[in-house]
């Protein structure tokens, strides 16, 4: 369950927004009404923050992958601006 807090609150009660993060999920941080910073907890940040694989393996493993795509592009010319 994602609990919104304020910058104050959170930090007043930083113990209670960790455990919220670590058993709740993420904690959202507002700023003057603004969602400004999300606490999550560590193994959450780590499954985010991993990199698996490359960008030509995402490529190939797209749903798109085989299809044809138009590439050719049009012999028409610009239109005329005056300067």
């Amino acid at each position: 369950m994602d609990t919104i807090w304020t910058v104050q609150d959170a930090k007043n009660r930083f113990s209670q927004v960790v455990e919220h993060a670590l058993h709740e999920g993420p904690q959202t941080i507002t700023r003057r009404g603004k969602e400004t910073a999300v606490l999550v907890s560590m193994s959450t940040f780590r499954s985010l923050a991993r990199a698996e694989g490359d960008l030509v393996r995402f490529f190939q493993e797209s749903p798109l992958a085989g299809t044809r795509l138009d590439l050719d592009r049009s012999k028409e010319f610009g239109r005329n601006v005056d300067l």
